[in-house]
């Protein structure tokens, strides 16, 4: 529920580094007072700076949509990283796909 949440807020806001923003999973705390939402985005690794900065600087404004709209006790505070199994899992199709041909050691 809390991806959903997020998911929409993120579409709501108009901010252009946001635009090719997805998120792909969260890691919510037992007690509910901390969330790593992780994302993952088309620009790739060359736009986490901005990425993570315009997050966090609309932290506030998606932590109060969960309140919102979870009726939740807690809200938790939310922290914003980069989906590393979803570029690692990227990174090894593209290999998968295009393979260098080994070299031939008897020369």
């Amino acid at each position: 529920m809390l991806r959903e949440i997020i998911a929409d807020e993120l579409t709501r806001i108009d901010d252009e580094r946001l635009e090719l923003v997805t998120i792909t999973a969260i890691d919510v705390d037992a007690e509910m007072n901390r969330a790593i939402v992780f994302y993952d985005s088309m620009v790739g690794e060359e736009g986490d700076e901005g990425i993570l900065v315009a997050l966090g600087e609309h932290r506030s404004r998606i932590q109060s949509s969960i309140n919102r709209q979870m009726h939740a006790r807690k809200t938790p505070v939310l922290t914003f990283k980069p989906d590393e199994v979803i570029r690692a899992a990227e990174r090894i199709d593209r290999i998968l796909k295009n393979p260098r041909p080994f070299e031939d050691d008897e020369s």
